[in-house]
């Protein structure tokens, strides 16, 4: 398999708004986010399906996901934040979790054409980093 943008992320060779990073994981924000604080988490070893994932690179994914879940809540206080588990766009295993109010926002798709706003990931990625 090519190496997917995510894995040129997780060795520094592509920069990210870094959220979190331990020994398995990375959480990073989208930079076409579904809404502000939209973080991307996924494990150090490219897979390209979640559930071909190791049991500990799975579990590991998931409480990170957890992790950045509640510190979006703290941070951000939306009345939810969804999860989406798509694996269409990167052939590198990950999970969105986003803020998110209504089920419209929930369903909302961005437009990756725009130039992102590094001054706000940056900003944001301050804010939600644990």
């Amino acid at each position: 398999m090519e190496e997917s943008i995510f894995t040129k992320i997780v060795r520094g060779e592509i920069p990210c708004h870094k959220v979190h990073e331990d020994e398995r994981t990375l959480a990073f924000l989208d930079i076409h986010p579904i809404h502000s604080g939209h973080v991307l988490v996924i494990p150090k070893i490219q897979v390209d399906h979640l559930w071909d994932l190791s049991d500990e690179d799975y579990a590991a994914v998931m409480e990170t996901s957890k992790q950045v879940a509640n510190r979006i809540r703290e941070v951000l206080k939306p009345a939810r934040v969804g999860v989406h588990v798509m694996g269409m766009e990167v052939p590198h295993a990950h999970v969105h979790v986003f803020p998110f109010d209504t089920a419209t926002e929930f369903w909302h798709r961005p437009d990756p054409t725009g130039e992102p706003d590094h001054n706000a990931l940056a900003d944001m990625a301050q804010k939600l980093s644990f």
